[in-house]
């Protein structure tokens, strides 16, 4: 069993689907570039940085509503998100997602379901061309074709499909390849240059000025000579040139010219540009406010659309009115200061960091217990500030109203005896 007849399984999706016109397509359908982009190390080095933060999300699924606020409440979804497939992890998932968006502005997960119509696998799908269909019932399709020439037709409402400069197209992202291409022949060409340059063996550096007139043979063979005596390393030691009265030597001087380290400067500066990044980010020396910054315009954004589009295609509307929903969060504090993170102890205390999220912050493993959110005992809200300072007035006006019957019992009890003493007196 391949690998297409393992995502299909046993499924056969009716034959009778036909082109779907879109407001704005060509007819021919969606093109990938993205091998050519890959292969540029300016393209990589741009894209890794966004790819691994992206792999590093925590995907989670929340269940919130007016009866429960729970977290992986199902093991089913939580395994899927885990592990989509028997070949990656939910790591390797978001990476390979997150590299395909970025070479072709498009991205495509499908998720396989079992019997029950619950997801039970989840394959990325990176192909060459992809056009979009639809049956007589008005199902929309997308038909993927691969390099090998291979083609399997999915259902769009079981596809994740990611996507970014949502310009264009009604349905995809518009691919990058026309602003991006210009710039990678300009740093291939410059390049090129500076490799030809460098590699000047094959350029004539001396000229034999023969005297008399040779047949082609015999300077051929002297020149031949010529190279074999002088231009040859033996290891023979120190050479001496000997003057041959049949012909002048002149050496030729080579252009030593290399384009302007600039020019390339600015074309891989526009590169960082077009993918939001700057050498600080790609190279890893990066401070805390950096990388927040880039989190925040980078990073950040895509995780609200893989939240938004992975709960769209993996609950049905009735699940998702349930609360049902997928998030993909991290830390972005990982890069923070020592002091930055020592300071979110404070969240610790009133209860909005259990003790484990700290210490994976800080980057220490988990301890007994520390899942309960704990609060420190002069910190409770306000309501019950408020009920506790009235149980407070109603107990000291409870004590007063006592001592005061207190009081008034005494003194009854002393005009009783003061009555009982006037007899006697008499």
């Amino acid at each position: 069993m391949g690998l297409i007849e393992k995502i299909l399984g046993k499924k056969n999706y009716p034959s009778d689907i036909s082109h779907f016109n879109l407001l704005n397509d060509n007819g021919e359908g969606f093109f990938t570039l993205g091998d050519k982009l890959f292969k540029s190390d300016v393209i990589r080095a741009c894209i890794r940085p966004k790819a691994r933060a992206i792999g590093k999300l925590t995907a989670k699924h929340i269940r919130e509503n007016i009866k429960e606020c729970k977290v992986n409440p199902d093991p089913w979804i939580l395994s899927v998100l885990e592990e989509p497939n028997q070949f990656m992890t939910g790591q390797m998932l978001q990476e390979k997602l997150a590299i395909q968006l970025e070479l072709n502005n498009n991205a495509f997960a499908y998720i396989k379901r079992n019997e029950y119509g619950y997801p039970s696998e989840i394959f990325p799908i990176p192909c060459t061309k992809i056009e979009v269909l639809e049956n007589k019932q008005g199902v929309i399709f997308l038909k993927f074709t691969f390099k090998t020439g291979r083609v399997i037709t999915l259902p769009y409402d079981d596809i994740i499909h990611l996507r970014q400069d949502f310009n264009d197209h009604d349905l995809f992202g518009d691919p990058p390849y026309d602003a991006l291409l210009p710039l990678l022949d300009l740093v291939d060409t410059i390049d090129d240059t500076v490799v030809q340059k460098t590699n000047g063996n094959h350029l004539i550096k001396w000229l034999l000025n023969f005297k008399e007139v040779l047949d082609q043979s015999e300077m051929e063979k002297n020149a031949t000579e010529f190279v074999n005596n002088y231009m040859k390393i033996t290891g023979a030691g120190v050479k001496v040139g000997i003057s041959e009265p049949s012909y002048e030597l002149e050496q030729v001087k080579s252009d030593s010219y290399v384009p302007e380290s600039q020019r390339s400067f600015d074309a891989i500066r526009r590169i960082y540009n077009f993918f939001n990044t700057n050498e600080k980010i790609v190279q890893g020396s990066y401070n805390e406010n950096e990388w927040n910054t880039y989190y925040e315009s980078v990073i950040d954004p895509l995780a609200i659309q893989m939240s938004n589009e992975f709960t769209r295609k993996i609950f049905s509307s009735r699940e998702r009115s349930n609360g049902n929903r997928i998030i993909f969060e991290t830390s972005n504090l990982q890069f923070a200061s020592i002091a930055t993170k020592l300071s979110l102890s404070v969240m610790v205390d009133r209860g909005s960091l259990t003790p484990n999220e700290w210490r994976s912050i800080l980057a220490f493993g988990p301890i007994m217990r520390g899942n309960t959110p704990i609060r420190s005992t002069a910190l409770v809200p306000i309501d019950e500030k408020e009920k506790d300072r009235e149980w407070e007035l109603e107990r000291e006006r409870e004590k007063k109203r006592e001592e005061e019957i207190k009081k008034c019992i005494e003194e009854v009890k002393e005009k009783e005896k003061e009555k009982e003493k006037k007899p006697d007196e008499k």
